[in-house]
Formats: C-alpha cells, structure tokens, sequence
C-alpha cells in the first residue's frame, strides 16, 4: 500500500499530466492508491436491457443495445448539437450531445452495433438520451454485467472527460495493472478476528461488484477500515500522552475556590455541575494533563464550572485563560466572570482584537509578571506578543471555531504543558465525539439550573402573521423581549439582507408604539454593538437579526425567539438559536415560522425541534438526516474528518467495534513494535504523517 500510496496518477494509462492536475484539484486524487479509494456513491443495475418500444418518460436509467443509423449536427453557437438516430429493430430514438461534437463523429460508427446507457427524456412521444455511455457490445462482459457505480464528478472533470464512465474506465486499468490484487492493510489475526473480508476482495467488489452481497461486505470492510485506522490513531496517542505527558499537580484547593464557594457563589450547583468540578478536580491533582471536553447544553452552567477550575489554577500559583471564539463571546464572559468575582481579589484583563493599543500595552507586562491571574479573549491571547508567567489551565470555548493548529499555540507560551479543558455548548454526537475527541475525557452536564422552564417550541406557517403578531404584542405587553432571527446563506446573501430589511420594515409598522432594532454581518461593529445595546439594555422590545446572536448573547428578559424561514436551518443550528431564550425564570417560546410547501426531511425536522428540548437527541437526529460532512466544525477537529466511505449518522455500530478492536490491540502493544502489528504501525504512519499529527494538542 506504501508502494501505490506513492506512485503519481499521471503515470496511469489514460490520464497524462494535464488530466492528473484536474483530478488533483476537483477530487483529491494524486496517486493510484486515491484512486482506489475513491469510492462510487451509488450503482445502478446493468443485467437488465430495454427495448426503445419500452421507454416510458419517467424511467430512470436504462439500457439498450442497437445501432447508429446517422448522425446529424442542429443549430448554431451555444445552441449546436449533434444528434444520432438510433435504432434496436423495435423503434427509434435520439442521443444528443451539446459538447465534444468532433470526438464523438470521430469515435462511433455509423451501423456498427453499441450498448447505450442513460437516462431517457421525452419530447412530444418521441426519447432521447444526452450524452449517453456508448460501449461497444463485444465489452459487454466489463459494462453490462449487473450493478454499475457512479462516481461524483465536477463539471471541469466532465470537461476534461473524466465523467463518471471514464472514472470506472481508469479503475478497471488500474487493478488490472496490478492483477487485480492490493496490498492487505490488517494483521492476519485482526482478519480473523473480525472475520472480514480481504482488501483485495473489497476494493474489487466496490468499484466492480459481482453481486448485491458481495458488494456489501465490501462496504462494511472498507468502512471498518477507515474507522479502525482513526480510533487507532487517537487511542495510541491518549495512550502515549497519558504515559508521557505530565501535567502540573495542583494538591491544594485553597482560599480563592473556598471563600467563592462558600460566599459568592449565586445559587447552588446542580449535582451534574458538582460531578464534572470534581471530575476536573481529579485531573488537576492526578500529575497527568488534563484534556477535558465538557459538553453542556446553552444555559446549562458551563461558565461558572469553568470559572470554579480557574480559581483551583490560581489557588496553586498558576494563571488561567479562557479562549472564545467571537468578541461578543469573550466580552460576555468578561462580564459574566467579572460579575461573579467583584468582590474577591482576582486581577481579571480582557484582551481581544479591539483591546486599545494603550490598555494593551498595560495588560501584557501584567501578564508575563503574573500580575494578572485570569486572563479572557478571543485569538488575540495566541499572538506572539502575549506570554504568561505560569499558565497552568486553558480553557478553551466552542472549540471547533478554532483551528487546532491555534489552539497549539497555547501550549507554546509557557515553560510547561497547562492542563485543557474544552467546553462546547453545540452537543456532539456519541460518534462524532468518538472520532474528533476520541482522545479526550468527556464530561456532560445534563441538567438545567432550578427554575428554569423548558422552553416551549411551535411550528407557524408564514400564511398565519396576524396571529404570530398578536401573540408577540401580548407578550412585549407583559415586559418580554422578542429575537426574530432571518436565514442568511451563502448564495442567497443579497435576497436574505433584502428579506431581513423588508421585514424590518414590516415590524416597525405592525409594532410602531415600540422600538424594534436590527443587526447585520454587513453593519460595521460599532453600529452593531449601538443596536445591541439598545436590546440589553431593554430600550428595543423587539431585536431583528441574521444569525450573528447565534452564540454568546444572554438578555434574560427576552422570551421569545422567532425563526423565520425556519426550513432553511439546520437541526443544530435551530437549537442553538433556541437556547437564546429560556435564560431567565419566565416561560419562553421558539416559533418556528415556515413555508407550507415542505419537503418529508425538513418536516421532520421542525418535529424534532418541537418535540424535544435535549440536544443530544437533536444531534444524534441531525448526524442521521444531514451526515457528519455538514456538522459545524468537523473540518476543523484536528483529524479534519474526510471519510470516504464511513458514515457516523448510520455506521455508529461499526464504528463501536473498530474502536473496541483499536482498544484490545492497544491493550496488548500499546507501541505498536511487535511483528505482529507491524503493518498497523506502517499503515497509521503513511495515514497520518501526512498531515501535522495535532492528536497531543486537546
């Protein structure tokens, strides 16, 4: 495998230079080996063919065998095609092709007998087929033999006539140069344990299948595969940082954590919130670094959880910092910290992009002096210029905004490794979680702080606003706030500022005894900053937004969040805006404002968000019905999950066994040295030196 891992595509039969570069670009594909394991995303059965008197117009793909009985090019400039009159002795038909008119005069024969595959359209009783796969019938044995793949192909790929047809074409010229074999990836007694099938079987069967099941197991041993390789990956290193890296012991719990404890804390800790303190307590005195992720749904308490470790940080001499991904994020933590801690005597800076040249020329010497204990910001704390005295824990906030790359960059500004703890408000899914912090311990906090209400969620059909009005006066009548957040998507930019503005002029009409406000990703931040102001401070009733307010915005007086367009969002993404209301004690309410015409998927959807308050069964639902490609932060997570195969929304179970697999192996050669899992040291060495390995870094 190290072999064809290295061997260049331009040197494959059929591709050339010009051919590799494109392959490179549009699908990742620089040596043989990409090659194999680029997989099709569907097949289509071949054994059956059709006869033209059969075609009817609704048909998917087909296949026919006849001849070619003229060829004729129509019309001029962009609207010039060729035709092909084609016949299989029970009627007659059209292929047309828009696009490399010359090649296929050139390359088919007039009366000479093809397989035609494609899909039929009809035209006033009469079919055709646009650029069809022609083959000719003596190849029926490699074209026609029952299920065929489909590969993904870009446009500048069909360009370059690197079609799907020309993808299987370049596979079949590939095994065939190798004899149909491939270098195994597992150990003889994972094979046997696991009982699958070979490598060399797999790849045969997912690109040429021989059967239904054949083509199966194939799936489930290329997906095993790609899983096992990952959790092998992330459990060796756990395993080698756990033996290797040892983390500040912090034996005290001191004054500070006492005395806040004991006299400022707000309200009593939920025993969820008590578990993970003590769970975070036993890592920091453990001698190991900690490497914490702690999930918690939006409201849940994370904050102060995070606040409790820092003060064991500073209570052992160390300084704590705490990394957010947004200004408006790490401003509201200063605040909310600021708050907790008025009365004790903690030096706390804040330090982001907008930090004044002045204050930040006073902030930094009190850093590397250790003046200040608690330092809060965004990225401006992994700039070259900021150096700690002793950082002994960094608290890092809706991580996967982060690259992990600066994250690292923590790591760097001290004389030793500070413990990590990552917290996430965006629930993660059991198998997502295994794969992008599979290295991490996980700790959850499932529980919301007394009196809070569950928020109440209702779908509305943007058919029915005056309803939606009058329920909005009646609770801004009652001294509530309301969020009305509008979709904004790459594509459709200008049409949704233009909705969000209209709308704001429709609210200021229906609603003229209030003040109704606005914010924008196009606003400059100052403007933005004024307009929300208005709304914290409770001189706007009524906040019209894009989904800037997604994360980090708490005005416990606002108790209803309107989504409009609620179609267009996601699962999590609808969640997370939920969780914008619900922060103080009254009853707050989600509309979900949608269109009428709705598709089964989206439907679904918005019953889930009705349904359920739990955003771990939001995540799970939205991992099955989006797929791990779409989930915020996954390209990001440090493994940068690019599965080809591997789906975690259905392959939880094979997942699972890849990851118990990894475990016993580990268990026996944590090293991986012994002869036997030799070719699994080899293997994970060409996977993942590829790209820089961040698995040490949380």
């Amino acid at each position: 495998m190290l072999d064809l891992h290295n061997r260049s595509i331009t040197y494959l039969l059929g591709v050339g230079p010009k051919k590799a570069e494109i392959l490179r670009q549009e699908a990742g594909i620089s040596s043989y080996e990409d090659l194999l394991f680029y997989f099709p995303y569907k097949y289509v059965d071949r054994s059956r063919f059709y006869k033209i008197v059969e075609i009817r117009g609704n048909m998917p793909y087909i296949q026919l065998k006849g001849r070619i009985l003229s060829f004729e090019t129509v019309g001029e400039g962009r609207t010039r095609r060729l035709i092909a009159r084609f016949t299989d002795g029970t009627g007659t038909m059209d292929l047309v092709w828009f696009k490399g008119i010359a090649y296929i005069k050139d390359k088919y024969q007039i009366g000479k007998e093809y397989i035609i595959f494609g899909k039929p359209t009809e035209f006033g009783n009469f079919y055709n087929i646009a650029h069809p796969d022609i083959d000719p019938v003596e190849n029926a044995d490699q074209v026609a033999g029952g299920l065929t793949p489909f590969y993904n192909t870009t446009e500048k790929m069909k360009k370059s006539f690197l079609n799907s047809k020309a993808i299987q074409n370049l596979q079949y010229t590939l095994l065939s140069s190798l004899n149909w074999q491939v270098p195994e990836t597992l150990s003889p007694d994972i094979l046997a344990r696991t009982r699958m099938v070979s490598l060399t079987e797999a790849i045969r069967n997912i690109h040429f299948p021989e059967s239904a099941e054949k083509l199966k197991q194939a799936q489930v041993r290329l997906k095993f595969d790609e899983l096992f390789y990952i959790q092998l990956n992330i459990l060796r290193t756990a395993t080698t940082r756990k033996l290797k890296l040892k983390g500040i012991v912090f034996p005290q719990v001191g004054d500070y954590f006492n005395e806040f404890y004991k006299k400022y804390l707000p309200f009593e800790l939920t025993n969820a919130q008590k578990r993970v303190v003590r769970e975070i307590r036993v890592d920091m005195g453990s001698g190991r670094q900690m490497n914490r992720l702690l999930q918690g749904d939006v409201g849940s308490g994370k904050t102060l959880v995070g606040l409790l470790a820092m003060l064991l940080a500073v209570d052992n001499h160390c300084q704590a910092c705490m990394m957010a991904p947004t200004e408006i994020l790490a401003n509201q933590h200063y605040a909310t910290i600021m708050d907790f801690l008025k009365d004790m005597d903690i030096k706390v800076a804040l330090l982001t992009g907008s930090t004044k040249k002045k204050d930040r020329n006073q902030i930094l010497p009190q850093i590397a002096s250790g003046e200040i204990r608690i330092v809060i910001g965004t990225h401006a704390l992994i700039e070259e210029s900021v150096v700690f005295s002793s950082l002994g824990l960094a608290i890092i906030d809706e991580q996967h905004r982060f690259g992990v790359e600066q994250r690292s960059r923590l790591w760097t500004k001290n004389k030793w490794i500070p413990h990590v703890l990552v917290m996430t408000a965006t629930p993660i899914p059991r198998t997502l979680a295994m794969t992008l912090y599979g290295d991490l311990d996980v700790s959850v906090i499932d529980e919301l702080p007394p009196g809070r209400k569950p928020i109440q969620t209702l779908h509305r059909y943007d058919t029915k606003k005056a309803q939606l009005y009058d329920f909005l006066r009646k609770e801004i009548e009652l001294g509530r706030q309301v969020y009305v957040v509008y979709p904004l998507i790459e594509g459709s930019e200008k049409l949704d500022y233009k909705n969000l503005e209209d709308g704001f002029e429709t609210f200021k009409e229906v609603f003229p005894e209030y003040t109704v406000c606005m914010v924008h990703g196009k606003m400059k931040a100052a403007d933005k900053e004024s307009e929300m102001q208005k709304f914290i401070s409770g001189k706007a009733q009524i906040l019209m937004a894009t989904t800037v307010i997604e994360v980090g915005v708490n005005v416990p007086n606002a108790s209803v969040m309107v989504i409009e367009s609620a179609e267009r969002f996601g699962l999590s993404q609808l969640h997370q805006l939920r969780g914008r209301v619900g922060r103080g004690a009254k009853q707050s309410y989600c509309i979900l404002v949608s269109s009428y015409k709705l598709s089964n998927e989206t439907r679904k959807r918005l019953e889930i968000m009705v349904n359920s308050n739990n955003g771990f069964e939001i995540a799970e639902a939205d991992l099955k019905l989006r797929g791990h490609g779409d989930l915020e932060g996954t390209q990001q997570s440090g493994i940068g999950i690019d599965l080809k195969i591997a789906n975690l929304g259905t392959d939880g179970q094979i997942l699972q066994f890849a990851r118990d697999i990894a475990m016993q192996i580990l268990d026996e050669d944590p090293e991986l040295l012994s002869e036997r899992y030799r070719i699994l040291n080899e293997r994970l060495r060409m996977l993942f030196t590829r790209k820089v390995n961040w698995g040490l870094i949380s």
